[in-house]
């Protein structure tokens, strides 16, 4: 099964980053599975909401944009163009500096975008993002 950002590229647009959520930002969900799984598997309940937060939400950076998806049943997209986009903000209290995760926001023309917590490595993203945007300033 491809994932969402895969089938999303249009013609000579190539990933440049893919971001993803941070375990430790799911922590109480894990905790919670882990402590009541002996009871009757409640924390299967509580191990698959993790498991499903994690594997529903996709990051990209791409050569023409940032792509951003979360949802399992529904879908909830965002796909900014690079040149479209003014700033990130990148959030990280002392634990998230800590354990390299934090919120991004992610701020386009004349608009904001909610902010997506626990991402992993935000830095990261808002490097590759800003390598992109250089990118497609050389070519226009």
């Amino acid at each position: 099964m491809s994932s969402y950002v895969e089938g999303a590229l249009v013609k000579d647009e190539k990933v440049v980053y893919m971001g993803h959520i941070s375990l430790w930002s799911l922590w109480h969900l894990i905790a919670a599975g882990v402590l009541l799984l002996p009871a009757f598997g409640l924390g299967l309940i509580f191990l698959g909401m993790a498991f499903v937060r994690y594997k529903s939400v996709e990051l990209a950076v791409t050569t023409k944009r940032i792509i951003v998806k979360h949802g399992f049943i529904s879908r909830q997209t965002v796909e900014i163009n690079l040149d479209k986009v003014e700033s990130i903000q990148v959030e990280q209290g002392l634990l998230g500096r800590l354990l390299n995760f934090g919120t991004l926001i992610v701020s386009g023309t004349g608009t904001s975008h909610a902010p997506l917590t626990g991402i992993a490595e935000p830095m990261g993203f808002r490097k590759a993002f800003v390598e992109a945007q250089d990118g497609t300033k050389g070519d226009t």
